[in-house]
């Protein structure tokens, strides 16, 4: 039976039906109850979710079969999130001759996604209507799945799934957090994040994660990461009071990636640091002008390269918000691109990346409205070639993808809730892109990201963790 060590304890069989009617809290007849005790077992629709539990950047195939012939049916998904909100996405099939519908295999017609798109029950998901504004699906607790329910409706159906009872349902689980993965909780020399360990007894390969300006601690990246062999250590490290000069903020960052590099179960000399917005920058900053580290490689997605020397972050931000360039479009989102524009000549005011001697990969989105990423980048590469260093930079660029660019399947952020840091202040980010090419992003990124951990942290096989 699976367990995950550190997190759950508890058989999983009996958490079925408690997660199902508790945590997604879906009415008794979407549990694909028979409607009708008289109906043969042989009659009755099938609905297959296989595998039912994986990671979640791995694929699943959705299919039904027992239908009539030539039927229109609505392939349905609907998840409650940690936050209390309900997510939902959904395909218009047609079943075959043989009354067979495979969601990888066949076209959906309509819904949230169109064409053949095996994971589009997941990646389109968006805020059922009448939702909060602005809402961004992330996982608080990599300990616990997340939980999508799967149904299928006769006819196609738009709206109002709540009320309509579905010809059958199933429970799938989307896990983080690989079995054999240990949490560990990390409060040491003023560092604070979490640990996260994969299986076996190692060393491995290490990572500092970091996000954006958004702050708190995140950890699901790395839980993931630790699932496919990297010991990741998720850094909490925005806002934090005690980082109120450049110098102090350096070195917390080169205390934390010591950490990772220090422990029993880590190759010291094989260590990389991924970042996503802020995060990158953060990662270029160490890469090109700390003395103490030396990571092995990185990984910045979203990341420019500005940071006016002698500034901390928290200078760097308000600054920022300050800005006259920052604008808003026709639904008061704002727009923060321009604001790093034009990209700055003197060194003083951008980091000197021809300093970095390690590879570098840099994933951007050509249509990202919160920085000009794909604008940075091209900066770098002239910067790195200048030096003779461009060997060391790949680039990867998505037409139409935006800015958060997260792990496969995830759903679309366009616009989000943003809470500038400092100022208390709630506002609408756009971060740009479209649903179906960021999904392709999302996807193809991380299958390069990890090829290119593969490439430069490990020499044998990578173990990875199966659910």
């Amino acid at each position: 039976m699976l367990r995950h060590a550190g997190c759950l304890s508890s058989a999983r069989g009996a958490l079925w039906s408690v997660y199902f009617k508790t945590l997604l809290r879906v009415p008794d007849h979407q549990t694909g109850r028979r409607r009708s005790s008289t109906m043969s077992r042989a009659a009755l629709p099938v609905l297959s979710v296989v595998p039912s539990r994986a990671l979640v950047d791995e694929a699943f195939r959705v299919a039904v079969q027992n239908l009539p012939p030539s039927s229109p049916v609505t392939l349905h998904s609907l998840h409650r999130s940690e936050d209390e909100d309900l997510w939902e996405a959904f395909g218009h099939y047609v079943s075959d001759s043989r009354g067979t519908v495979s969601v990888a295999e066949d076209f959906s017609f309509g819904g949230t996604y169109t064409g053949k798109e095996a994971m589009g029950l997941l990646w389109s998901m968006s805020p059922v209507p009448g939702s909060r504004k602005g809402l961004r699906l992330r996982k608080k607790n990599v300990c616990v799945p997340q939980l999508v329910n799967i149904s299928v409706y006769g006819g196609h159906v738009e709206e109002g799934f709540g009320e309509r009872v579905p010809l059958a349902s199933t429970l799938t689980e989307r896990w983080h957090m690989g079995p054999g993965v240990r949490r560990v909780e990390i409060r040491e020399k003023g560092v604070r994040g979490t640990l996260f360990i994969p299986p076996g007894p190692g060393p491995f390969p290490g990572m500092l994660d970091m996000w954006g300006g958004g702050g708190g601690l995140l950890e699901y990246r790395a839980a993931l990461l630790a699932s496919r062999g990297y010991a990741s250590l998720a850094l909490e490290y925005f806002g934090a009071d005690e980082l109120k000069t450049a110098d102090k903020e350096l070195n917390y960052f080169e205390t934390a990636f010591n950490i990772v590099s220090g422990h029993p179960q880590v190759i010291p000399d094989r260590v990389g640091i991924f970042g996503l917005s802020l995060g990158s920058l953060m990662a270029i900053y160490l890469a090109a002008e700390s003395s103490v580290i030396e990571p092995r490689c990185c990984v910045c997605v979203s990341g420019c390269h500005h940071y006016p020397r002698g500034k901390n972050l928290q200078a760097l931000i308000e600054n920022l918000f300050g800005n006259s360039k920052l604008r808003v479009d026709e639904h008061n989102r704002e727009i923060w691109r321009d604001m790093f524009l034009p990209i700055p000549e003197d060194l003083s005011e951008k980091l000197d990346v021809g300093r970095i001697n390690c590879p570098m990969l840099l994933v951007n989105g050509c249509d990202d409205q919160n920085g000009p990423t794909v604008e940075c980048a091209e900066d770098m590469a002239h910067m790195m070639r200048a030096a003779g260093k461009e060997h060391l930079l790949t680039r990867i660029e998505y037409p139409d993808a935006g800015h958060l660019i997260e792990p496969p399947y995830s759903p679309h952020a366009k616009a989000t809730k943003f809470i500038k840091n400092g100022r208390r202040e709630a506002v609408i980010v756009l971060w740009g892109g479209q649903t179906k090419p960021h999904a392709d992003a999302q996807e193809d990124s991380w299958s390069k990201i990890l090829a290119f951990l593969q490439e430069h942290l490990y020499s044998t096989q990578n173990p990875k963790a199966k659910m």
